[in-house]
C-alpha cells in the first residue's frame, strides 16, 4: 500500500511542543510521509529541525536537559523589550544542527511569526532557518523581538497558534494538525504531578530530581511573592498568553478543519518545563498513535 503524504501543522505551546517529537516518530513508524510542515513557535522549532533531517540529534540533546542545568541556556537581556535574548539557545542549536536556508530543505517548511508593528502574521519560508525559528519563538516580554527585513517580529502563537493556512495548497493526502492547547486532562492535575515526582525520588534519580527541584523552586520565586494567594508576574504572563492561544486555536480548527487533529492537554506541562522532555515525547507518541488508530 502506498504511503500517505502528509501536511503537518505543529502548534505553539512552549515545552508541550516537545510532544511534537513523539508525534513525528509515531507518524513515521506508521508509514506516513511528511511532505510539508507549517509551525508556530515551538512547532516552528521542532518542524524546522525535522525538515533539516536532524530531529534524532535534537531529541537526544533535549532529553539530556533533564540531567544538566537548564538555566545555562538563559541569557538575560538588559533591554526593556524582553527578559531573555535567546541568542544562547539558537547558537547552541546551530552548533548541534547547522544552519541552512529554508529553500534548501528537502521538504516544504513555513514558520509563522507576528509583525508587532502592523499586528499581522508573517510566513517565513525563505532565508536562514534559524532566523525564522528565532522570530517564531519570540514570546512577548520573555524573549526580545527579532528584526527581520525591516520588520519587528515576535512569537507566531500570538496570532496563529495552529498555522493551517500555509498548507492549504499542498498536494498531499492528509493534513494533520497538532493542538497543544487541548482540553485539560485530570490525569495531569497538580496532585498527579506530585505523585510522579515522589515516584522519581523513590527511584533514586537524585541528580535529575535535584535539578527539577531547583528549577521548580526558581519558577516559584519568579512566579509568586510572599502572598501565596496572589499570582506572580511570570504566572500572569504565561497564563494570559496560553488563554489567548487556546481561544485562537479553537477558531483556527473550526475555520480550516484539518483531516486529523492530535490533541495535547493544556495542563500536561507548563510552557517553561523543558526538563520534562522524556515525558512529553512519550505523551506525544501515545496521543498520536491513539488518534491515528481511531482515524483508521
Amino acid at each position: 500500500m502506498a504511503k500517505k503524504r502528509v501536511s503537518l501543522v505543529l502548534g505553539s505551546g512552549g515545552a508541550r511542543g516537545l510532544a511534537h517529537i513523539g508525534i513525528i516518530e509515531c507518524l513515521e513508524q506508521n508509514g506516513y510521509e511528511i511532505h510539508s510542515i507549517a509551525g508556530s513557535s515551538m512547532g516552528a522549532l521542532i518542524g524546522g529541525i525535522y525538515a533539516a533531517g536532524k530531529l534524532d540529534a535534537y531529541s537526544q540533546w533535549v532529553r539530556a536537559l533533564q540531567q544538566i542545568d537548564v538555566l545555562r541556556l538563559v541569557d538575560f537581556s538588559f533591554r526593556r523589550s524582553g527578559l531573555i535574548k535567546g541568542e544562547k539557545v539558537i547558537e547552541t542549536l546551530q552548533e548541534l544542527i547547522g544552519d541552512r536556508n529554508i529553500e534548501e530543505l528537502p521538504i516544504s517548511y513555513t514558520a509563522v511569526a507576528t509583525n508587532i508593528e502592523n499586528q499581522k502574521e508573517v510566513w517565513l519560508n525563505q532565508g536562514s532557518l534559524f532566523s525564522a525559528i528565532r522570530a517564531s519563538i519570540a514570546i512577548p516580554t520573555v524573549f526580545t523581538p527579532v528584526q527581520y527585513q525591516g520588520k519587528t517580529l515576535v512569537d507566531g502563537g500570538l496570532v496563529n497558534p495552529i498555522p493551517i493556512a500555509p498548507t492549504l495548497r499542498d498536494d498531499t493526502d492528509l493534513t494533520i494538525a497538532v493542538n497543544l492547547s487541548a482540553k485539560a486532562d485530570p490525569k495531569h492535575s497538580q496532585a498527579e504531578k506530585q505523585k510522579q515526582r515522589a515516584s522519581l525520588a523513590k527511584n533514586n534519580e537524585s541528580y535529575r530530581q535535584k535539578i527539577a527541584q531547583f528549577v521548580d523552586g526558581l519558577q516559584q520565586k519568579l512566579g509568586r511573592d510572599d502572598d501565596e494567594e496572589e499570582l506572580g508576574i511570570f504566572e500572569v504572563i504565561s497564563g494570559s498568553f496560553e488563554t489567548m492561544q487556546k481561544l485562537i486555536a479553537r477558531y483556527q480548527l473550526a475555520a480550516y478543519s484539518p483531516d486529523i487533529v492530535i490533541d495535547i492537554p493544556i495542563n500536561s506541562c507548563a510552557f517553561y518545563e523543558f526538563y520534562r522532555a522524556e515525558e512529553m515525547i512519550e505523551l506525544g507518541q501515545q496521543q498520536a498513535c491513539k488518534t491515528l488508530e481511531h482515524y483508521l
